[in-house]
Protein backbone atom coordinates (compact mmCIF):
# COMPACT_ATOMS: atom_id res chain seq x y z
CA UNK A 1 0.00 0.00 0.00
CA UNK A 2 2.87 2.50 0.61
CA UNK A 3 4.03 1.68 -2.71
CA UNK A 4 1.08 3.17 -4.36
CA UNK A 5 0.85 5.93 -1.97
CA UNK A 6 4.67 6.59 -2.67
CA UNK A 7 3.79 6.30 -6.71
CA UNK A 8 0.60 8.73 -6.39
CA UNK A 9 2.66 11.08 -4.58
CA UNK A 10 4.69 11.12 -7.14
CA UNK A 11 2.70 11.66 -10.36
CA UNK A 12 1.02 14.51 -8.42
CA UNK A 13 4.24 16.12 -7.83
CA UNK A 14 5.51 16.04 -11.12
CA UNK A 15 2.13 17.40 -12.34
CA UNK A 16 2.05 19.83 -10.07
CA UNK A 17 5.71 21.36 -11.24
CA UNK A 18 5.16 20.89 -14.98
CA UNK A 19 1.86 23.13 -14.33
CA UNK A 20 3.87 25.03 -12.38
CA UNK A 21 6.92 25.40 -14.62
CA UNK A 22 7.78 28.75 -16.44
CA UNK A 23 7.53 27.64 -19.78
CA UNK A 24 3.68 25.47 -19.29
CA UNK A 25 2.95 28.94 -17.33
CA UNK A 26 3.99 30.67 -20.57
CA UNK A 27 2.03 29.10 -22.96
CA UNK A 28 -1.15 29.07 -21.41
CA UNK A 29 -1.28 32.52 -20.94
CA UNK A 30 -0.65 32.98 -24.56
CA UNK A 31 -2.99 30.57 -25.67
CA UNK A 32 -5.81 32.45 -23.55
CA UNK A 33 -4.60 35.92 -24.96
CA UNK A 34 -4.99 34.41 -28.67
CA UNK A 35 -8.77 33.05 -27.23
CA UNK A 36 -10.03 35.93 -25.63
CA UNK A 37 -9.98 39.20 -27.29
CA UNK A 38 -10.78 41.15 -23.86
CA UNK A 39 -7.99 39.93 -22.20
CA UNK A 40 -5.89 40.25 -25.23
CA UNK A 41 -6.77 44.26 -25.90
CA UNK A 42 -6.26 44.89 -22.03
CA UNK A 43 -2.79 43.10 -22.59
CA UNK A 44 -2.31 45.79 -25.51
CA UNK A 45 -2.39 48.20 -22.79
CA UNK A 46 0.44 47.12 -20.81
CA UNK A 47 2.13 45.37 -23.46
CA UNK A 48 5.69 45.87 -25.77
CA UNK A 49 5.61 46.83 -29.11
CA UNK A 50 8.04 45.98 -32.15
CA UNK A 51 7.60 48.39 -35.08
CA UNK A 52 7.91 47.78 -38.49
CA UNK A 53 6.70 50.03 -41.55
CA UNK A 54 5.42 48.18 -44.32
CA UNK A 55 6.79 44.84 -43.38
CA UNK A 56 10.69 46.17 -42.70
CA UNK A 57 11.91 45.72 -38.83
CA UNK A 58 12.62 48.92 -36.55
CA UNK A 59 16.15 49.03 -35.85
CA UNK A 60 18.80 51.27 -33.59
CA UNK A 61 22.42 51.28 -33.85
CA UNK A 62 24.36 51.49 -30.50
CA UNK A 63 27.60 51.21 -31.25
CA UNK A 64 28.66 48.37 -33.79
CA UNK A 65 25.28 46.31 -32.30
CA UNK A 66 22.05 46.72 -34.15
CA UNK A 67 19.65 46.37 -31.17
CA UNK A 68 15.66 45.54 -31.82
CA UNK A 69 13.80 47.93 -28.82
CA UNK A 70 10.96 47.70 -27.89
CA UNK A 71 8.50 50.10 -27.15
CA UNK A 72 6.13 50.42 -24.11
CA UNK A 73 2.19 50.79 -24.36
CA UNK A 74 2.69 54.21 -22.76
CA UNK A 75 5.75 54.82 -25.57
CA UNK A 76 3.60 53.74 -28.30
CA UNK A 77 0.77 55.96 -27.08
CA UNK A 78 3.06 59.03 -27.55
CA UNK A 79 4.08 58.11 -30.95
CA UNK A 80 0.71 58.06 -32.80
CA UNK A 81 -0.26 61.45 -30.93
CA UNK A 82 2.73 62.76 -32.48
CA UNK A 83 1.60 61.23 -35.92
CA UNK A 84 -1.87 62.24 -34.99
CA UNK A 85 -3.26 58.87 -35.23
CA UNK A 86 -5.66 57.73 -32.84
CA UNK A 87 -5.03 54.84 -29.89
CA UNK A 88 -7.18 52.53 -32.50
CA UNK A 89 -4.39 51.63 -34.45
CA UNK A 90 -2.77 49.68 -31.74
CA UNK A 91 -5.72 47.00 -32.45
CA UNK A 92 -3.93 46.14 -35.94
CA UNK A 93 -0.73 44.66 -34.25
CA UNK A 94 -0.54 40.98 -33.88
CA UNK A 95 0.60 38.91 -30.67
CA UNK A 96 4.21 37.57 -30.72
CA UNK A 97 5.31 36.07 -27.85
CA UNK A 98 5.60 36.87 -24.14
CA UNK A 99 8.11 37.40 -21.17
CA UNK A 100 8.72 34.85 -18.89
CA UNK A 101 7.34 37.56 -16.36
CA UNK A 102 3.74 37.51 -18.25
CA UNK A 103 4.83 41.04 -20.14
CA UNK A 104 2.96 40.34 -23.78
CA UNK A 105 5.10 41.15 -27.24
CA UNK A 106 3.06 42.55 -30.36
CA UNK A 107 4.29 43.13 -33.71
CA UNK A 108 2.97 46.61 -35.25
CA UNK A 109 3.54 47.60 -38.83
CA UNK A 110 3.25 51.23 -39.43
CA UNK A 111 3.12 51.27 -42.88
CA UNK A 112 0.42 53.71 -43.59
CA UNK A 113 2.22 56.72 -41.61
CA UNK A 114 5.31 58.68 -42.54
CA UNK A 115 8.40 56.77 -42.34
CA UNK A 116 11.35 59.34 -41.41
CA UNK A 117 8.99 61.01 -38.98
CA UNK A 118 9.15 57.53 -37.00
CA UNK A 119 12.69 56.99 -37.51
CA UNK A 120 13.94 60.72 -36.19
CA UNK A 121 11.38 60.08 -33.38
CA UNK A 122 12.54 57.44 -31.70
CA UNK A 123 16.56 57.57 -33.65
CA UNK A 124 16.88 54.67 -35.90
CA UNK A 125 15.72 52.95 -39.19
CA UNK A 126 13.47 50.65 -40.77
CA UNK A 127 15.61 48.09 -42.65
CA UNK A 128 14.99 45.40 -45.00
CA UNK A 129 14.49 41.77 -42.83
CA UNK A 130 17.13 40.30 -44.79
CA UNK A 131 19.58 42.29 -43.87
CA UNK A 132 18.34 42.58 -40.69
CA UNK A 133 18.41 39.16 -39.74
CA UNK A 134 21.75 38.77 -40.33
CA UNK A 135 23.11 41.84 -37.68
CA UNK A 136 21.20 41.63 -34.80
CA UNK A 137 21.37 39.77 -32.12
CA UNK A 138 20.49 35.98 -33.08
CA UNK A 139 17.65 35.57 -29.90
CA UNK A 140 15.79 38.42 -31.94
CA UNK A 141 16.24 36.71 -35.51
CA UNK A 142 13.25 34.67 -35.08
CA UNK A 143 11.26 37.19 -33.11
CA UNK A 144 11.37 38.94 -36.09
CA UNK A 145 10.96 36.55 -38.93
CA UNK A 146 7.83 35.56 -37.07
CA UNK A 147 6.52 38.89 -36.50
CA UNK A 148 7.12 39.59 -40.59
CA UNK A 149 5.31 36.55 -41.43
CA UNK A 150 1.97 37.15 -39.34
CA UNK A 151 2.06 40.59 -40.20
CA UNK A 152 2.25 39.35 -43.97
CA UNK A 153 -0.32 37.16 -43.58
CA UNK A 154 -2.67 39.13 -42.22
CA UNK A 155 -2.27 42.02 -44.99
CA UNK A 156 -2.90 39.28 -47.69
CA UNK A 157 -5.63 37.31 -46.21
CA UNK A 158 -8.18 40.15 -45.80
CA UNK A 159 -10.85 38.79 -48.20
CA UNK A 160 -12.21 35.45 -48.04
CA UNK A 161 -11.44 33.32 -51.17
CA UNK A 162 -15.05 31.38 -51.08
CA UNK A 163 -17.19 34.54 -50.31
CA UNK A 164 -14.69 37.54 -51.98
CA UNK A 165 -16.18 39.25 -48.46
CA UNK A 166 -13.55 40.91 -45.54
CA UNK A 167 -12.20 38.70 -42.80
CA UNK A 168 -11.91 40.16 -40.09
CA UNK A 169 -8.66 39.41 -37.46
CA UNK A 170 -9.10 38.80 -33.67
CA UNK A 171 -7.45 41.02 -31.39
CA UNK A 172 -4.45 38.63 -31.18
CA UNK A 173 -3.94 38.15 -34.89
CA UNK A 174 -4.03 34.48 -34.39
CA UNK A 175 -6.92 33.60 -36.94
CA UNK A 176 -9.30 35.59 -39.17
CA UNK A 177 -13.28 35.26 -39.88
CA UNK A 178 -15.16 35.38 -42.37
CA UNK A 179 -18.42 36.01 -41.23
CA UNK A 180 -20.28 35.78 -44.65
CA UNK A 181 -19.64 32.09 -44.87
CA UNK A 182 -18.81 31.22 -41.05
CA UNK A 183 -14.70 30.17 -42.41
CA UNK A 184 -12.03 30.89 -40.14
CA UNK A 185 -8.86 31.01 -41.43
CA UNK A 186 -5.52 30.47 -39.68
CA UNK A 187 -1.78 31.29 -40.88
CA UNK A 188 0.02 28.41 -42.66
CA UNK A 189 3.44 27.53 -43.33
CA UNK A 190 5.21 26.03 -46.61
CA UNK A 191 7.11 22.96 -45.65
CA UNK A 192 10.41 23.16 -47.75
CA UNK A 193 13.48 20.48 -47.63
CA UNK A 194 16.87 22.08 -47.33
CA UNK A 195 19.29 19.09 -48.26
CA UNK A 196 23.18 18.92 -47.54
CA UNK A 197 23.98 15.80 -50.00
CA UNK A 198 27.59 14.16 -49.73
CA UNK A 199 29.36 11.23 -50.98
CA UNK A 200 31.37 10.58 -48.00
CA UNK A 201 34.15 12.30 -48.70
CA UNK A 202 32.77 15.60 -50.51
CA UNK A 203 29.57 17.59 -49.90
CA UNK A 204 27.32 19.29 -52.79
CA UNK A 205 26.28 22.80 -52.75
CA UNK A 206 24.97 24.65 -55.56
CA UNK A 207 23.82 28.46 -56.37
CA UNK A 208 21.26 30.57 -58.12
CA UNK A 209 21.14 33.50 -60.28
CA UNK A 210 19.48 35.33 -57.50
CA UNK A 211 22.12 34.68 -54.67
CA UNK A 212 24.49 36.98 -53.91
CA UNK A 213 28.18 36.71 -55.91
CA UNK A 214 30.29 33.68 -54.92
CA UNK A 215 27.62 32.35 -52.02
CA UNK A 216 26.79 28.49 -52.21
CA UNK A 217 24.25 26.83 -50.32
CA UNK A 218 22.97 23.53 -49.52
CA UNK A 219 19.43 21.97 -52.48
CA UNK A 220 16.24 23.45 -51.15
CA UNK A 221 12.74 22.83 -52.44
CA UNK A 222 9.08 23.14 -51.94
CA UNK A 223 7.18 19.82 -50.58
CA UNK A 224 4.54 18.88 -53.06
CA UNK A 225 1.31 17.51 -51.84
CA UNK A 226 0.95 14.33 -51.05
CA UNK A 227 5.13 14.17 -50.24
CA UNK A 228 6.48 13.21 -47.36
CA UNK A 229 9.68 14.61 -46.21
CA UNK A 230 12.20 11.51 -47.90
CA UNK A 231 10.17 11.80 -51.03
CA UNK A 232 10.75 15.52 -51.37
CA UNK A 233 14.33 15.56 -50.36
CA UNK A 234 15.08 12.32 -53.22
CA UNK A 235 12.99 13.81 -55.56
CA UNK A 236 14.90 17.43 -55.47
CA UNK A 237 18.15 15.55 -55.34
CA UNK A 238 17.51 13.88 -58.74
CA UNK A 239 15.69 17.20 -59.86
CA UNK A 240 18.03 19.76 -59.26
CA UNK A 241 21.84 17.81 -59.93
CA UNK A 242 20.31 14.27 -61.36
CA UNK A 243 21.72 12.26 -58.38
CA UNK A 244 19.82 9.49 -56.41
CA UNK A 245 20.02 9.25 -52.81
CA UNK A 246 21.02 6.10 -51.06
CA UNK A 247 20.11 7.31 -47.46
CA UNK A 248 19.05 10.13 -45.39
CA UNK A 249 18.58 11.81 -42.30
CA UNK A 250 16.84 14.38 -40.48
CA UNK A 251 18.98 17.13 -38.46
CA UNK A 252 16.90 20.08 -37.33
CA UNK A 253 13.89 22.56 -38.75
CA UNK A 254 14.27 26.89 -38.78
CA UNK A 255 11.47 29.19 -39.47
CA UNK A 256 12.47 31.08 -42.44
CA UNK A 257 10.25 33.71 -44.09
CA UNK A 258 11.57 34.18 -47.36
CA UNK A 259 9.49 34.24 -50.10
CA UNK A 260 6.78 33.69 -47.43
CA UNK A 261 6.61 31.79 -44.24
CA UNK A 262 8.22 28.51 -44.65
CA UNK A 263 9.22 25.77 -42.64
CA UNK A 264 12.67 24.52 -43.55
CA UNK A 265 12.98 20.70 -42.47
CA UNK A 266 16.88 20.04 -43.12
CA UNK A 267 18.26 16.91 -43.84
CA UNK A 268 21.67 15.57 -44.88
CA UNK A 269 21.73 12.89 -47.66
CA UNK A 270 24.14 10.56 -48.89
CA UNK A 271 24.85 9.24 -52.50
CA UNK A 272 27.29 6.92 -54.38
CA UNK A 273 30.42 7.92 -54.71
CA UNK A 274 30.36 5.71 -57.70
CA UNK A 275 27.58 7.19 -58.80
CA UNK A 276 27.89 10.96 -58.22
CA UNK A 277 28.73 12.80 -61.44
CA UNK A 278 26.43 16.51 -61.05
CA UNK A 279 23.81 16.52 -64.08
CA UNK A 280 22.97 20.14 -63.49
CA UNK A 281 19.33 21.51 -63.75
CA UNK A 282 19.92 24.76 -65.55
CA UNK A 283 16.31 26.13 -65.07
CA UNK A 284 17.00 25.52 -61.48
CA UNK A 285 20.93 26.41 -60.74
CA UNK A 286 23.46 28.69 -61.93
CA UNK A 287 26.10 26.25 -60.91
CA UNK A 288 26.84 22.79 -58.61
CA UNK A 289 29.83 21.78 -57.67
CA UNK A 290 31.15 18.98 -55.11
CA UNK A 291 33.29 20.94 -52.54
CA UNK A 292 36.01 18.88 -50.08
CA UNK A 293 36.63 19.38 -46.92
CA UNK A 294 39.25 22.08 -46.95
CA UNK A 295 37.61 24.31 -49.45
CA UNK A 296 34.66 24.33 -46.84
CA UNK A 297 36.83 25.09 -44.21
CA UNK A 298 38.14 27.91 -45.85
CA UNK A 299 34.44 29.00 -46.89
CA UNK A 300 33.17 28.99 -43.99
CA UNK A 301 35.87 31.60 -42.96
CA UNK A 302 34.71 33.95 -45.19
CA UNK A 303 31.91 36.25 -45.95
CA UNK A 304 30.90 38.39 -48.52
CA UNK A 305 33.37 41.14 -48.64
CA UNK A 306 36.47 38.67 -48.25
CA UNK A 307 35.70 36.85 -50.96
CA UNK A 308 36.03 39.08 -53.73
CA UNK A 309 39.29 38.94 -55.36
CA UNK A 310 41.50 41.53 -57.61
CA UNK A 311 40.04 39.90 -60.86
CA UNK A 312 36.75 40.88 -59.77
CA UNK A 313 35.98 37.01 -59.70
CA UNK A 314 34.86 35.48 -56.03
CA UNK A 315 36.02 32.48 -53.83
CA UNK A 316 32.67 30.22 -52.39
CA UNK A 317 31.32 31.36 -49.41
CA UNK A 318 28.40 30.00 -47.22
CA UNK A 319 25.23 31.02 -45.58
CA UNK A 320 25.55 32.94 -42.14
CA UNK A 321 24.94 31.08 -38.84
CA UNK A 322 21.74 32.37 -38.78
CA UNK A 323 20.74 30.06 -41.65
CA UNK A 324 20.35 26.54 -41.25
CA UNK A 325 22.47 26.08 -44.26
CA UNK A 326 25.38 26.61 -42.15
CA UNK A 327 24.84 24.53 -39.10
CA UNK A 328 23.95 21.75 -41.89
CA UNK A 329 27.45 22.44 -43.24
CA UNK A 330 29.30 22.71 -40.07
CA UNK A 331 27.50 18.96 -39.67
CA UNK A 332 29.05 17.51 -42.49
CA UNK A 333 32.48 18.91 -41.33
CA UNK A 334 32.30 17.80 -37.87
CA UNK A 335 31.35 14.15 -39.13
CA UNK A 336 34.88 14.37 -41.45
CA UNK A 337 36.64 15.50 -38.49
CA UNK A 338 35.51 13.45 -35.73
Amino acid sequence: MAAIYQAAYRRAASLFCRLHSTYVRKMRYLNELKEDDSLCRQAQTSGTFYLFHNLSPFLQKVGKKYLVPQLSAAEMKRILEKLEETEQRIEKSVLIGCSDEHVPHFALDLGALEKSVIESELKGSFTDLQKALFVVDGKDSPLLASAQSLLRWHDSHQYCSKTGQPTQKNVAGSKRVCHASGITYYPQMSPVVITLVSDGSRCLLARQPSFPRGMYTALSGFCDLGENVEETVRREVAEEVGLEVESLWYSASQHWPFPSSCLMIACHALVRAQQAEICMNSLELEEAHWFGLEEIVEGLKRGPRSSKQDDGSFLPWFPPKQAIAHQLICEWVKQQTS
